[in-house]
């Protein structure tokens, strides 16, 4: 059995090396959506009985590891000089700097490699982390998939 849950946040990037739009300062509305696949879990009694797991728990989960990081941040490349020096001069910014350029399919990487070892040890129903999509914007997004 496969369960969505779907969460939303805002941050600035750039991509440095793009030749259009996307090498300008600029942010997005994404939208995270982890996809978790285990047994229903069949225990009587327990709260999560009838579920995979907790939609609450999921959300939790995500929010520990990537929303509250990312959500109003700029979140910039190791390599982006530039960007770095100014941000650097506004105290207080929040800034999140990673080792590739903020791409969504970059994005769906990170953010599946910090959650897939959070959802794997919450249940004893074979639970794990299928999918993470983020959606850059409603019409583009990037998926990072578990390897079989």
């Amino acid at each position: 059995m496969q369960i969505t849950r779907r969460l939303e946040f805002d941050a600035g990037h750039r991509i440095p090396n793009h030749t259009s739009q996307c090498k300008h300062l600029h942010g997005h509305r994404y939208a995270l959506e982890v996809t978790l696949s285990g047994d229903i879990i069949t225990q009587e009694g327990v709260s999560e009985q009838g579920m995979v797991m907790d939609f609450s728990d999921v959300k939790r989960i995500a929010k520990e590891q990537v929303v509250d990081a990312w959500d109003h941040a700029f979140l910039v490349y190791r390599g982006d000089k530039v960007v770095l020096d100014f941000l650097n001069t506004l105290p207080g910014h929040k800034t999140v700097i990673m080792d590739v350029p903020p791409t969504a399919e970059n994005l769906a990487a990170i953010a599946f490699r910090l959650l897939s070892a959070a959802y794997h040890a919450t249940y004893n129903n074979h639970l794990h982390l299928k999918r993470v999509r983020i959606y850059e914007t409603p019409n583009n997004w990037a998926d990072c998939l578990r390897k079989e």
